[in-house]
């Protein structure tokens, strides 16, 4: 295991006392993780000993809620603690030719640490838009430095992935008529088309130099690294391919955790391990229609695209040696909380915009209750009539709409089949998530229990009070396409894109 975990015992004597100091942020974001795909949190496959230890040394989350079953709402929702329905970036996601965007008006965790005279990184998946003359880029919205892909790396022809060398392409679904995928630097492109044998060790080389810069201007810094595993279709460099016995899932994962061990390794040798706040999440569930090549729920029923738990319920990871009372909490917590809780640990002032997250400092530092009691369930084809398709309230969760999905197919449950038709309910579905995390038991069938039926007053009350007040912005991946938008590095080249190479 990676010698940071044993000098971790010795880290608060042989560095300076920081407790002044505003804290480091290192945020890293997975793409497409199952709630069961962590050795942490169960897999007996997955080899991941840097996440495992730093869960260890950590605090693990076992109620952790991203707010979309799909990448770009969920990002969204991750920066701005606010429900995606807010910032319009529903239904569905960005693509290489989307007109929209996170809307610039929108404010990210960077741009009120910036405020604080943070240095601000991001480096992987963005996903919120690219625009005309990148008017979306990360670069517009706080991250004073960028390297990474703008959208998801199947958004792009497989034929041009190398997955796993030697020279071995993908095979499986891509959008065959994108753009090649671009390596951008801040807002010019670097590398067209990607080459992913090698761009992992390229963001981790970035990353390095990012923090020890900050470190030597003695600046706080924010890292927002947003890895691209483990999306399907999987690809890993060299020093992982074939290393897992999960196969090509769990090489991709590997490399995940590889990129956790080094930035790990570069702040401890840096001497900051004592002040800086790793946070690790996903941004939705598994794709199961890839099988064993998309990732796995662990109990939760179904997976991406879902809204039961399966879709949403995401393994969550935040490590601060010294500061965090280790262990494990079942407290109630999401994606919207990390900007207000960022904002509490660093005394940065939180935006003057409706946040629909909660400060979860204390529960961090000193194991208190979580102040969140609910959670709102929204599908990616969000529809402002019907609202949110469930909600949880407590250890309650009541579904009021259910609905089947492609990305969750190949699993034995019907219900998460995309044949499986949206379905109204009335009375709700109401599981007990403490007692049925899979939510395999209807409460209230064949009839409604007397002693549930206050409870469930209150969750349509309460669904009725959040739909009533919540405002949903328009829709930004509603607004439109324009193919003169996809990134090309030789942009007056023909034809395009088989010209776009640099």
């Amino acid at each position: 295991m990676i010698a940071w975990i044993a000098l971790a015992l010795v880290s608060f004597l042989c560095t300076a006392d920081a407790s002044s100091a505003p804290p480091n942020i290192i945020l890293i974001f997975a793409d497409d993780m199952g709630y069961g795909d962590l050795g942490s949190y169960g897999h007996p496959t997955s080899h991941t000993p840097n996440l495992d230890a730093m869960a260890a040394r950590g605090l693990r989350f076992t109620n952790f809620y991203t707010t979309g079953a799909v990448c770009s709402p969920s990002r969204a929702s991750l920066l701005t603690g606010r429900f995606q329905t807010r910032s319009g970036v529903y239904p569905g996601v960005f693509y290489p030719s989307s007109v929209g965007g996170l809307p610039l008006s929108e404010v990210t965790i960077a741009e009120i640490l910036q405020t604080r005279g943070y240095a601000t990184a991001m480096v992987g998946k963005w996903h919120l838009g690219l625009g005309l003359n990148g008017t979306f880029l990360p670069t517009r919205q706080g991250f004073q430095h960028f390297l990474g892909v703008p959208y998801s790396h199947d958004q792009g022809p497989c034929g041009n992935l190398i997955c796993f060398p030697p020279n071995i392409t993908c095979v499986g679904t891509c959008d065959l008529g994108e753009t090649l995928l671009p390596v951008f630097i801040d807002e010019k492109i670097l590398q067209q088309p990607v080459d992913f044998t090698m761009l992992v060790r390229m963001y981790e080389r970035f990353c390095q130099g990012f923090i020890e810069e900050a470190v030597s201007e003695k600046r706080p810094f924010f890292l927002y690294y947003a890895s691209h595993h483990t999306h399907y279709p999987q690809f890993a460099s060299s020093r992982y391919a074939g290393r897992s016995i999960r196969g090509k899932y769990g090489d991709a994962l590997l490399e995940m955790d590889g990129t956790v061990g080094e930035l790990l390794q570069t702040v401890q040798k840096l001497g900051i391990l004592n002040n800086t706040l790793f946070i690790f999440t996903s941004d939705n569930g598994p794709e199961t229609m890839r099988k064993e090549r998309g990732g796995s729920s662990g109990l939760l029923k179904c997976g991406k695209s879902t809204t039961y738990e399966g879709g949403l319920r995401e393994p969550a990871i935040m490590y601060w040696e010294g500061k965090i009372k280790t262990g494990v909490t079942s407290e109630m917590s999401s994606t919207l909380d990390l900007l207000p809780t960022i904002a509490a640990l660093t005394g940065a002032n939180l935006p003057n915009v409706t946040l629909d997250g909660y400060d979860l400092s204390q529960v961090l530092l000193n194991g208190e209750k979580s102040p969140r009691n609910t959670f709102y369930y929204y599908p990616p084809s969000v529809d402002t009539n019907k609202g949110i398709y469930a909600l949880r309230m407590g250890k309650y969760k009541a579904h009021f709409y259910t609905q089947g999905a492609f990305h969750s197919e190949t699993t034995p449950d019907p219900d998460c089949h995309v044949t499986a038709p949206l379905t109204e309910h009335n009375p709700p579905l109401l599981f007990d998530l403490d007692k049925d995390p899979a939510e395999n038991y209807n409460l209230l069938k064949p009839f409604i229990p007397k002693d549930l039926e206050p409870i469930l007053t209150e969750i349509l009350n309460e669904r009725d009070r959040f739909q009533t007040n919540m405002q949903y912005a328009p829709s930004e991946t509603n607004k439109g396409k324009d193919s003169s938008l996809k990134p090309c590095c030789n942009p007056q080249c023909t034809p395009k894109p088989s010209c776009c190479h640099c």
